[in-house]
């Protein structure tokens, strides 16, 4: 199986993940309050694959 018969299901996967990684950091970056976790730990968090954006969406997000 070679890159360009995987294509057309990498792209759209590699769209989603920028989506939510830009999401997750726009919303880091502009509230101060976390359920868990700091800043800082939220941002390294963002960026590991679809795993990070969901786990700071789902327990990280603070009440706004």
């Amino acid at each position: 199986m070679d890159l360009q018969q995987l294509l057309p299901f990498l792209i759209p996967l590699a769209i989603v993940q920028l989506a939510l990684l830009v999401a997750s950091l726009v919303h880091i970056l502009r509230h101060d309050t976390y359920k868990r976790g700091n800043r800082l730990v939220w941002v390294i968090v963002s960026f590991i694959s679809f795993i990070g954006p969901i786990l700071y969406f789902t327990i990280g997000r603070g009440d706004d």
